[in-house]
């Protein structure tokens, strides 16, 4: 099942699922184009993965650490499938960054590598836009990842069984594909990444760990429109104003 939060006509907020024919919530049909979709979840924080495929960390002229590069965005960078983005002003350069993101489904900590699909609700979209300009001035990055409506995610959570292990994942920017690659060319896998993260940091359900980028990220302008889309969760689609 892909499941999805969204508003209906009459301002209730429903979870249903996205099929082919619409949402499906409380007895009823609804048109997606006629209902404000929301983030999927409500996560306390989402815990991004820097330098994850090693095509992006050559782009950008570093090595794939030897432990996973950890960085926390808050629940004020959420957006939705739909949203238009309206991007800081004074940065020159903000980029896309499309990302599988898991879905944490219970509270857990010190969870095994080989535990970790226990505590998988499912998987998401995730566009980890990133202010290039203050991210390489700074080392805590807040300023390059933590601005308001940072982190687009969903439009749904899959069920994990839907989403293949060589799941591609593409970012398009106005029909163009920017990036192309499979989740499987991640250096560290989601459950090696939920050993590491619960170690230190306890997660709760609606946490989203943003698993990293492949290579091409690049700069969006006023008025693109930016779809991530992953082979079994479906396609995210945001427009970015500046």
């Amino acid at each position: 099942m892909r499941t999805a939060r969204f508003r209906d006509p009459a301002g209730t907020v429903r979870t249903g699922e996205w099929t082919d024919d619409g949402l499906h919530a409380a007895g009823e049909t609804y048109d997606p184009d006629a209902v404000e979709v929301l983030p999927p979840v409500s996560p306390s924080k989402i815990v991004c993965v820097g330098l994850n495929y090693t095509d992006h960390a050559a782009e950008s002229g570093k090595d794939v650490p030897d432990r996973p590069l950890l960085f926390l965005k808050p629940p004020n960078t959420l957006s939705a499938h739909g949203d238009t983005v309206t991007l800081p002003t004074a940065p020159d350069r903000i980029d896309h960054e499309a990302e599988l993101g898991v879905v944490i489904g219970e509270q857990c900590r010190n969870v095994d590598a080989a535990d970790a699909a226990d505590v998988i609700a499912g998987y998401t979209c995730v566009n980890d836009l990133s202010n290039r300009d203050d991210q390489r001035q700074e080392q805590n990055w807040v300023r390059g990842k933590a601005f308001d409506n940072a982190a687009p995610i969903g439009p749904v959570v899959a069920d994990p069984e839907l989403v293949p292990d060589d799941a591609t994942i593409e970012c398009r920017v106005n029909g163009e594909t920017r990036q192309s690659s499979s989740i499987d060319a991640l250096s560290f896998s989601p459950a090696e990444l939920i050993a590491e993260i619960t170690d230190l940091i306890t997660l709760e359900p609606g946490d989203v760990i943003a698993t990293g980028t492949p290579a091409g990220v690049s700069p969006l302008a006023d008025g693109d429109e930016v779809v991530v889309e992953i082979e079994g969760i479906g396609a995210l689609e945001t427009t970015v104003r500046r």
